[in-house]
């Protein structure tokens, strides 16, 4: 059978059992299994590629960064961020959903995780807005457009796993990540300024309420400072900085703000290596399938298509890129996403002269926004169920944001030297800088 209507075949058996509501992960490897069963491809290679998948060091990092999140979010640690956040910006117009975006942007440098975020704010601010007349479909609009965040910021999951798989710079991912996220945080909030309901805005805190709110959320807010800090200087990979972000918080943060939470900390690793799982078994399914349509030239026939369209133009490569993703994204979660199409990124990114870091960028950057569009949008699926509101009325709510999202990802495309910036002055090796040989300072391509 050729190739062609192979790949045609495990296309349409993966997205029917997804729409059957099949997990992601064993959808997947039902298109892998009847991949192989049409070709010449043997059960025990398909086994092989599900242990590769797995078998990648940097992938360590993403149960850290999960039991961060997990060790913040069940000891309350959380409330202390939640009130610096509410000192900051909760005299503005929009009140809570204003805090709900500055909190996210705290947050989503200690956890990574999206599904994380969701989790932490619709329980520790969810409740307060409903009580203060915010509806539940701009809630779980809200919510979950602030969530995606996490995954831009480092230490971002997303990052990690592009990063792990695409054998890019995960530290560069990091850094140029920032203004992105940074885009997104600060769209968010003039959005709820101008067009969001006005909410019950607080009486502006006074110095001294900000700098002891500051102070009473000083350990938690270390936590970026030893990730990033760490990386940076280079002392230690993402996956100890993860290692030294949990120690942190179990032999300081917990002992000194919530001393009873001690006694619960075999239970929140025992939940954060259960929750680790579900990536893992969708990154080692992915991996196969990857694998599957690298091997039957599905990846060439893409690629050849794009750039049959956009010749070498890098900006329409990825332009087209990001409405290909666009639309994977709406059925696929990000994980996997990006380990299934990786080699057809590979491919695009030579063919355009296109920085990796800068693709990697604007791919999870989609992705993210992937996140709250339908049918699938999982981070808004969260919000509306943590929420108490149908996914269709959040949804609604969510459609005005999406320019956001829209006007960052063409910011992303069309200004890589602003995306690209603080990598480049940081960390320069990760995005293909290299020393002058004059010996001074670094040389980075255009």
């Amino acid at each position: 059978m050729s190739a062609p209507v192979v790949l045609a075949l495990m296309s349409i058996c993966f997205l029917s059992f997804g729409y059957l509501g099949v997990p992601v992960p064993f959808s997947l490897m039902a298109g892998v299994f009847i991949g192989a069963i049409l070709s010449d491809v043997s059960l025990a290679a398909i086994i092989q590629k599900i242990f590769d998948g797995v078998d990648s060091e940097a992938l360590l990092a993403i149960p850290f960064f999960l039991l961060v999140g997990e060790l913040m979010s069940s000891a309350n640690v959380v409330v202390r961020i939640a009130n610096l956040s509410v000192s900051l910006v909760g005299h503005i117009r929009g009140g809570l959903s204003q805090v709900v975006v500055v909190f996210s942007m705290f947050f989503s440098e200690m956890s990574g995780s999206t599904t994380a975020d969701v989790a932490v704010m619709s329980r520790a601010l969810g409740g307060p807005m409903k009580r203060e007349g915010y509806e539940p479909a701009f809630i779980a609009a809200i919510i979950a457009s602030a969530s995606t965040i996490a995954a831009l910021v480092p230490p971002s999951i997303t990052a990690v796993v592009y990063g792990a798989v695409g054998n890019v710079s995960i530290a560069g991912l990091f850094m140029a990540g920032v203004v992105p996220g940074l885009m997104i945080g600060f769209g968010l909030m003039i959005y709820c300024y101008f067009f969001g309901p006005s909410g019950l805005r607080k009486p502006r805190a006074p110095l001294r309420q900000v700098v002891f709110a500051a102070g009473d959320a000083a350990l938690p807010l270390m936590i970026p400072v030893i990730l990033l800090g760490g990386i940076l200087t280079g002392w230690f990979t993402p996956t100890e900085a993860g290692v030294v972000a949990v120690v942190w918080i179990v032999v300081v943060v917990i002992p000194a703000l919530n001393r009873g939470h001690i006694k619960k900390i075999p239970y929140d690793f025992c939940l954060a290596g259960l929750i680790f799982s579900l990536p893992l078994i969708t990154i080692g399914a992915a991996n196969a399938f990857g694998w599957m349509l690298a091997y039957l030239r599905g990846a060439s026939y893409i690629a050849d298509m794009i750039t049959s369209i956009a010749g070498n133009d890098p900006h329409l490569i990825m332009l087209l890129m990001v409405l290909l993703f666009t639309v994977v994204g709406d059925f696929i979660e990000p994980v996997p996403t990006i380990i299934i199409f990786m080699p057809l990124v590979n491919a695009l990114t030579e063919a355009g002269d296109i920085n990796a870091v800068h693709m990697g960028v604007v791919l999870i950057a989609t992705l993210a926004f992937g996140l709250i569009t339908p049918p699938y949008g999982l981070v808004l699926l969260m919000a509306s169920k943590f929420v108490g509101i149908s996914f269709a009325k959040a949804l609604r709510a969510a459609l005005p944001i999406y320019v956001v999202f829209l006007a960052t990802i063409a910011f992303a495309i069309y200004f890589p030297s602003v995306v690209l910036w603080l990598p480049q002055k940081v960390l320069p090796e990760s995005v293909g800088c290299f020393k002058s040989p004059a010996g001074t300072g670094y040389i980075c391509p255009k």
